[in-house]
């Protein structure tokens, strides 16, 4: 019985999970669209060293890693207007949008993060 338990509980979380982060992403066609109609608040969650490799013209650099991550985001970002986050792949970068959820922001997660921009619009 308590091994039942504890599937429908971990079903549940999982279930409810993913549909909380379903709703705040965006692909990277997506993002492409929004940064050729507008100026969005973009952050690159990923390590100095990862930027050098690359980054997304416009971002805003604000490693999730850093101690002090929530504060700089606090004090550089604006929450009257939606905030658009990525990181290598999008690991960092979903932990980084619940974090920013729970702190009052409109935010979403770009989905396969920087390395799926490479592959679909750096080719175009």
């Amino acid at each position: 019985m308590k091994s039942l338990t504890f599937i429908f509980f971990a079903s549940f979380l999982f279930i409810n999970c993913a549909e909380v982060q379903e709703e705040n992403t965006i692909t990277t066609i997506e993002l492409k669209e929004l940064l050729s109609k507008d100026k969005i608040q973009l952050i690159d969650v990923r390590t100095q060293r990862e930027v050098k490799q690359g980054s997304i013209e416009t971002a805003l650099f604000i490693d999730f890693f850093d101690k002090e991550f929530l504060m700089k985001v606090n004090r550089i970002v604006s929450k009257k207007r939606p905030v658009y986050l990525f990181c290598r792949s999008g690991n960092r970068s979903g932990k980084a949008t619940k974090m920013l959820l729970e702190n009052g922001f409109e935010v979403y997660n770009v989905l396969g993060g920087y390395t799926k921009w490479k592959k679909e619009i750096n080719k175009e």
